[in-house]
């Protein structure tokens, strides 16, 4: 009896990995991946636990609505505007997915330079370091900035083109003397307006990683995906 039960369980488990949409999130980048799992998770209503709560209370286990893999594509380095790159860059991506198909392009904009770096800011972070970051700004008493992710999604196909949909998150901030962690991009710079302590602010590097993805970019990015698209 307890080994039907076991065969049925996996089986139910198999069907709904099968039944699961595969969307493709174009990154080489497996902390990026790990992170947009984590925030696509936590990124549900209030309404939608309670519903969870429901249904697990009836036996049923709620999951995520879709499996989100990763794929290394080498796309042109494309300029513009944020939202014109992410449309562009999925679209390509798409073409050799040939499925749902997800990309990012993030920002770091300065307010006194109208913007820049902007989606530049991984050649300046290259070639500057986060000192160099800092230096762009030494000549202006306004340090702050915003931090800003664009997804970009279609659902592959010959008509992509028409279907990119995109969703934009924004956090502001200022640019500080780097501190905390610098392994992830310029996140030690970046000290975001919105805080849990607002007498002791911390960096994104700073901060543990569900204290960040609470407010961040590219969470509020992923909270408007996943409400349009994975519910």
């Amino acid at each position: 009896m307890n080994t039907a039960r076991a065969v049925s369980s996996s089986n139910e488990e198999e069907e709904d990995q099968e039944a699961k949409k595969v969307v493709t999130f174009v990154t080489g980048n497996a902390k990026k991946l790990e992170e947009v799992k984590s925030i696509l998770k936590l990124a549900s209503t209030d309404e939608e636990e309670e519903e969870e709560e429901e249904d697990n209370k009836g036996g049923k286990k709620m999951m995520m609505k879709i499996n989100l893999i990763s794929r290394s594509i080498d796309l042109p380095e494309l300029q513009g505007d944020p939202i014109d790159i992410a449309k562009e860059k999925c679209l390509l991506a798409s073409r050799e997915i040939e499925g749902p198909t997800l990309v990012e392009d993030t920002s770091l904009c300065f307010n006194a330079l109208k913007g820049l770096p902007g989606p530049y800011v991984k050649w300046f972070l290259e070639k500057t370091g986060l000192d160099g970051l800092n230096n762009m700004l030494l000549a202006y008493e306004d340090k702050t900035a915003y931090a800003q992710c664009v997804f970009a999604y279609c659902e592959g196909g010959e008509k992509s083109a028409e279907e990119v949909e995109v969703f934009v998150g924004r956090t502001n901030g200022r640019i500080v003397k780097a501190r905390g962690k610098t392994e992830f991009g310029w996140d030690a710079v970046f000290e975001p307006d919105e805080q849990r302590d607002v007498d002791e602010k911390k960096t994104y590097g700073e901060m543990e990683k569900e204290e960040k993805n609470a407010i961040s970019h590219r969470f509020r990015a992923l909270e408007k995906l996943r409400e349009a698209k994975f519910r």
